[in-house]
């Protein structure tokens, strides 16, 4: 080949490489990529890990049964129902997450600037569903981007057989169409056990344990979030310091945190975030003998 063939060849490849390098770079943001390829309004560490709705298979929807569809949260603010948050003045930090996971029935009208005023999605007992309808103006009018997720056992969840519980919240969203409404699948249910009997070495049937909501509420999270902070749950030194917080008084016959084992469970291959929290890691009550639905 003559030279000035080989040099239009090298002239060529090198556009061609230089044209490859710079799509891939835009694609992927490479290292060295020219700025005019990236975003200049979001950073590479708000960028999603993980693009696009997942499925999450462990929670079906009332009534069709469809697994939760949704964006992964890239952070999360997990507020317990506790009264360790009173006076805590962290509302508005716990609002800044783009995800705001709370349990149950707990208020935040009249407390925002301890707990903030957002709620993405609430866990919730199946024995606080009829606590929840006390207010239902609330908790299902008012605040209809809040998706609810429903965990229970036994005959009060059955869909085939019209349990109690999955009876009022088929009605509920006849009643508000357009509510999200999900229940822990029989699957998810069974999952939540055996993570107890991993950590615990103990059988939770055998043992006569009850999980509460917030164990529930972080097998979830630990799903659903890139990161997790947590707020109001005690740590596993709690009852030792000897230093109950507002609402958190041990009450004879009542149980109470001290009444309750607490774990302490790593989250795994994803780091948990402590900053403004209570708990060093994410703790999660299983109550034993008061029962269920905390």
């Amino acid at each position: 080949m003559k030279a000035p063939g080989r040099l239009l060849l090298i002239i060529l490849c090198s556009l061609g490489f230089s044209a490859a390098y710079i799509l891939l770079c835009c694609w992927a943001c490479l290292p060295f990529c020219p700025a005019s390829c990236l975003d200049p309004h979001l950073s590479t560490h708000s960028r999603p890990t993980v693009p696009g709705p997942l499925h999450f298979s462990g929670y079906s929807s009332v009534p069709d049964g469809k697994p939760l569809v949704r964006e992964p949260c890239r952070s999360c603010a997990v507020v317990s129902s506790s009264g360790q948050m009173l006076g805590s003045g962290l509302g508005a930090e716990i609002d800044s997450a783009e995800c705001v996971l709370r349990m149950n029935q707990a208020p935040t009208v009249g407390f925002e600037a301890d707990v903030g005023r957002r709620s993405t999605l609430r866990v919730v007992s199946h024995t606080s569903v009829p606590l929840l309808l006390r207010n239902y103006s609330h908790y299902f009018q008012h605040a209809r981007d809040t998706l609810y997720v429903v965990w229970g056992q036994g005959k009060h969840m059955d869909r085939t057989l019209g349990g109690r519980t999955y009876r009022t919240l088929l009605q509920l969203t006849k009643m508000y169409p357009g509510l999200q409404v999900y229940t822990f699948t029989e699957h998810m249910m069974a999952y939540c056990d055996q993570v107890f009997q991993d950590e615990t070495g103990k059988n939770r049937r055998q043992s006569g344990s009850f999980l509460s909501t917030g164990w529930f509420t972080m097998i979830l999270a630990l799903e659903l979030c890139e990161e997790i902070v947590v707020y109001g749950m005690v740590s596993d030194s709690y009852c030792r310091s000897g230093q109950p917080g507002p609402g958190q008084e041990e009450r004879p016959g009542q149980g109470g945190p001290c009444g309750a084992p607490v774990l302490a469970l790593p989250r795994g291959p994803r780091s948990c975030g402590t900053q403004g929290v209570w708990a060093p890691q994410w703790a999660a009550e299983a109550q034993t003998p008061h029962g269920p639905g905390t």
